[in-house]
C-alpha cells in the first residue's frame, strides 16, 4: 500500500486526485490536503467581481465529492513540506507521511512586493473568489460615483489574460450602464507589447488586442513598473527597450485592479533542493523533483523560466490545458513508479484559452505554448464569449461528478477543426 498526497484542491489538484485513483491499484490510499473546504472555479473570477456571478455559483464542496470518490479529504493548511522525511506538517502541528507526493498548490499572491498595493492596500483583485466578492462589493459602489479606471498586470506577473478579461468585462458593465462615458480607462501592463502574454505573442494577439483596446477607447502602457500605490494614485515608471527610465506616471484612480506576481506558497519556500528562490517547485521533464524524485509539481506551483528576457520581468502562464497535460503524466508516472518502472510521461504543453470580453473574446491556440511553435492561432468573436460560459459549466459539472477526463484535448481538436474552417 502506497500513500499518496495531492497538496492543492485547485484546478491541477483536483483533476490530479481523480486521475491518480482511477489509475492507483486499489491498497493505495489517496489523500487531499487543502486550506480551504471548496473548490472555485478560478477562471470566472471576473464576473464575480463585476457581480455577473456570485461566489456561491462558481464554487463545490469538496467533502462530499471526495468521499464519494474514496479519496480521503483532510481540510487543514499545510505548515511545511518536508521532503527529506517524506511528511507534510500541518499547521495544527500534526502531520502527514507520504510515499508520493503531488505539490499542486498554487501560488502566494506577493501583494507584499508593491507598496500600498492589493485588497489589503488600495487596489482590488480577482485572483481568488475571496477577493473577486469584495471586489464585487467595491464595484456596486463605485458605479454609484464612477471615476478614473486602471487594469492592468505589475512586474514579474506571469498571469495576465485575466487583466485584460477584467478590463473588457468592467467595460462592458459600464456600457450595460449607460455610464463609460464617465469612465477613463487605463491598462498598465509589464508585458512589452499588448498581446504579449508572457507567451511572446499567440498568432495576432497583439493587433487583436491593440484593436480593442483602441476600439473601447482604452489608453495603455506597456514595459510598466509599478513603483507603488497610494489611496487614489498610481506611480509607474515606464522603461524602453533597454529598461532604462522613459517616463514618469502619476495615474490617478478611483478604481484599479492589478494582477501581482507569484512566489510559491509558504510551506515550501526556503526547502533547498525544492524550489527556486522565488519557491516555485523543481521539476524535470517527467514532473518530478530532481533531488526528491517521489515529489512531483503541477500547475501554478512549477518553475518554468521566462521564455524571453524582457525589459520589465515577465513570467511565463501555467494555463489550464498545460496543467491538465502536466496531470495526466504525473499519474501516469507515479503509476510507473508503483509498478517498479521508470517514468516515461512528459506533458504536452499546449495552451489553449479563451479569453472572455463580455460580449465577444479572443481565443488562443499555441502548440506548444512556448515557442517555437508547430501551430499558432488567435480569433475573436461573440462565440469566444459563449464558448466559455459552456466551459464553466462543464467543468463544474466535471469537478462536482468527479470526472477525470481530459477536457481540454477535446476542446482543442475542436478549435482546430475552427481553425481549419476559417482557413
Amino acid at each position: 500500500m502506497s500513500k499518496i498526497i495531492i497538496l492543492g484542491a485547485g484546478i491541477g489538484g483536483i483533476p490530479m486526485a481523480y486521475e491518480m485513483k482511477e489509475l492507483a491499484r486499489k491498497e493505495d490510499e489517496i489523500i487531499v490536503i487543502s486550506d480551504s473546504p471548496t473548490f472555485h472555479f478560478v477562471p470566472s473570477n471576473p464576473w464575480v467581481a463585476v457581480n455577473w456571478r456570485k461566489p456561491s455559483d462558481i464554487k463545490i464542496e469538496l467533502a462530499p465529492v471526495f468521499k464519494k470518490k474514496g479519496i480521503t479529504f483532510i481540510q487543514k493548511a499545510a505548515a511545511k513540506v518536508h521532503p527529506d522525511r517524506n511528511q507534510v506538517e500541518l499547521v495544527d502541528g500534526s502531520t502527514v507521511d507520504y510515499d508520493y507526493l503531488v505539490l499542486a498548490t498554487g501560488p502566494r499572491l506577493a501583494f507584499d512586493e508593491i507598496p500600498g498595493f492589493g485588497p489589503h492596500g488600495h487596489t482590488q483583485s480577482v485572483c481568488h473568489v475571496d477577493h473577486a466578492a469584495e471586489s464585487g462589493e467595491f464595484w456596486e459602489a463605485f458605479v454609484q460615483a464612477p471615476g478614473p479606471v486602471i487594469v492592468g498586470s505589475v512586474q514579474g506577473a506571469s498571469c495576465f489574460g485575466p487583466a485584460y478579461e477584467y478590463l473588457f468585462i468592467a467595460e462592458s458593465d459600464l456600457r450595460k450602464r449607460k455610464i463609460r462615458d464617465q469612465v477613463k480607462m487605463t491598462f498598465v501592463t509589464s508585458e512589452p507589447y499588448i498581446g504579449h502574454l508572457g507567451l511572446g505573442g499567440v498568432g495576432d494577439t497583439k493587433g487583436l488586442l491593440e484593436s480593442e483596446l483602441r476600439d473601447k477607447h482604452v489608453n495603455w502602457i506597456c514595459n510598466a513598473k509599478v513603483e507603488r500605490i497610494e489611496d487614489g494614485m498610481m506611480y509607474v515608471t515606464e522603461v524602453d527597450e533597454q529598461g532604462q527610465e522613459k517616463k514618469k506616471h502619476e495615474l490617478p484612480f478611483k478604481h484599479t485592479m492589478m494582477i501581482p506576481a507569484f512566489t510559491g506558497i509558504d510551506a515550501v519556500r526556503g526547502v533547498e533542493g525544492l524550489v527556486n528562490p522565488r519557491g516555485f517547485i523543481l521539476v524535470n521533464e517527467h514532473q518530478h523533483n530532481p533531488k526528491y524524485p517521489n515529489v512531483y509539481g503541477i500547475g501554478v506551483c512549477i518553475a518554468i523560466p521566462p521564455q524571453e528576457q524582457t525589459p520589465v520581468p515577465t513570467g511565463v502562464p501555467k494555463t489550464g490545458y498545460m496543467i491538465e497535460s502536466m496531470v495526466t503524466a504525473t499519474a501516469h508516472n507515479i503509476l510507473d513508479a508503483l509498478n517498479g518502472k521508470a517514468p516515461s510521461h512528459k506533458a504536452t504543453w499546449n495552451a489553449l484559452c479563451l479569453a472572455d470580453f463580455g460580449d465577444n473574446g479572443v481565443a488562443m491556440l499555441a502548440m506548444p505554448q512556448i515557442p517555437p511553435r508547430n501551430t499558432t492561432w488567435a480569433s475573436k468573436g461573440r462565440w469566444v464569449h459563449l464558448a466559455k460560459i459552456a466551459f464553466e459549466k462543464y467543468f463544474m459539472r466535471k469537478i462536482a461528478k468527479g470526472i477525470s477526463e481530459p477536457f481540454y484535448e477535446r476542446l482543442m481538436l475542436k478549435a482546430l477543426g475552427v481553425m481549419r474552417l476559417k482557413g
